[in-house]
């Protein structure tokens, strides 16, 4: 092929997309990239997916891959991974130079100093890097904003107007405010999956206002740590998210009332994972009269709960599959029998922490459970 440029000459763009789109790692993607200019565009058409560090110039960053990958439809931003303008290769020096004085500009223009002190905003991703994200990813439909601490309802808002495809967002520890919540609901009529840990600044108010908004879409859930987010958070759940299918609760603030409304109001549900102290038998009961279709159940450090909601789930959720028991003190290997007599197509099992589960418990699960094929015990925790 020496002297002939056979690929590029008898093959057409949509193929050498196509190829692009089979190559299994980004180092792959990279090496293709740097085979000639035709190939670096192409590439980046086909790229639909970018992980990015929040921290360094991430505001900067977000603009100037908004211009290189039109066709993204996923992107994780993690303020714990830093980001550094990346190197161009093939380029001279002096365009290298230009590109250093184009983000000199732009932390001088946000901070308005240029002797190094710049104000920590200029490190992290804001709401004016959430804008350009919005502006340049159209067609995003898949965003993780980990543990990025600048953002805000604002940047939640440009957000909501501008990526209406969205179908998941995970906002695990962003201050956000109900006001970008209520306006993710209001646009993002495609939204199916939504994770709140950790989003300390939301309240019922916010929760509520997306369940009206968007609950008919919405599939999955997390919530934990949001002091803010009760009982009142649930029942509109229950109330509007008929289609939800995983719900994973870690808070002291959830009560029997909450759990008892998504039961009863979520008949498609197939993932349960509950840390919630303040829940009960009562809630497990409902779980196990509602819950037909529950595949998966988790339960952590319940210390209110007994054999009676196993009986439950036991007698109700003949789908369940897989059953994890965490640090659960009042069980006992009554309430694993019940199990084994009534969920005969468990095949996931893990025991951690609960101290009166023993030998018989176990015993049980052998004699009836017949495709169990994974067993994981901590009873001595």
């Amino acid at each position: 092929m020496r002297g002939h440029d056979r690929i590029n000459t008898c093959l057409p763009d949509e193929v050498i997309l196509e190829i692009f789109r089979h190559l299994d790692s980004k180092a792959s993607r990279d090496a293709c990239s740097l085979v000639c200019r035709r190939w670096l565009t192409l590439e980046r058409l086909s790229r639909t997916t970018l992980r990015i560090g929040a921290s360094g110039s991430p505001d900067l960053f977000v603009k100037l891959l908004s211009r290189r990958f039109a066709n993204v439809k996923s992107i994780h931003i993690d303020e714990r991974l830093s980001v550094s303008i990346p190197v161009q290769h093939g380029r001279r020096r002096g365009d290298q130079s230009k590109l250093s004085a184009l983000q000199l500009h732009y932390l001088t223009k946000k901070t308005g100093s240029e002797d190094g002190q710049f104000q920590s905003e200029s490190y992290y991703l804001s709401d004016s890097g959430l804008n350009a994200l919005a502006d340049g990813f159209s067609k995003l439909e898949k965003l993780s904003l980990i543990w990025c601490s600048n953002i805000s309802s604002l940047g939640l808002m440009s957000l909501a107007q501008k990526c209406i495809h969205l179908k998941s967002l995970d906002l695990q520890g962003c201050y956000v405010g109900d006001q970008g919540l209520a306006a993710v609901g209001k646009v993002c009529n495609q939204l199916e999956d939504l994770n709140l840990r950790f989003c300390e600044g939301l309240t019922d108010t916010g929760l509520v206002d997306l369940a009206h908004g968007c609950g008919k879409s919405l599939k999955s859930l997390g919530i934990a740590a949001c002091v803010k987010i009760t009982d009142v958070s649930l029942e509109a759940v229950g109330s509007h998210c008929k289609s939800l299918e995983t719900l994973s609760l870690d808070s002291e603030f959830i009560h029997n009332k909450g759990v008892h409304a998504v039961a009863q109001g979520c008949p498609l549900l197939r993932v349960l994972k509950l840390q919630c102290i303040n829940v009960t038998d009562e809630a497990l009961v409902a779980v196990g009269n509602q819950c037909l279709s529950l595949e998966l159940l988790a339960l952590y450090s319940f210390q209110q709960f007994t054999d009676k909601g196993l009986h439950a789930v036991g007698k109700g959720c003949k789908k369940l599959k897989n059953l994890t028991l965490s640090d659960c003190y009042f069980l006992s290997d009554m309430g694993l029998e019940a199990i084994a007599t009534g969920c005969k197509e468990l095949t996931h099992l893990e025991i951690n922490g609960c101290h009166n589960i023993g030998t018989m418990g176990l015993e049980s699960i052998g004699k009836f459970c017949r495709y169990a094929s994974f067993c994981r015990l901590n009873l001595n925790k």
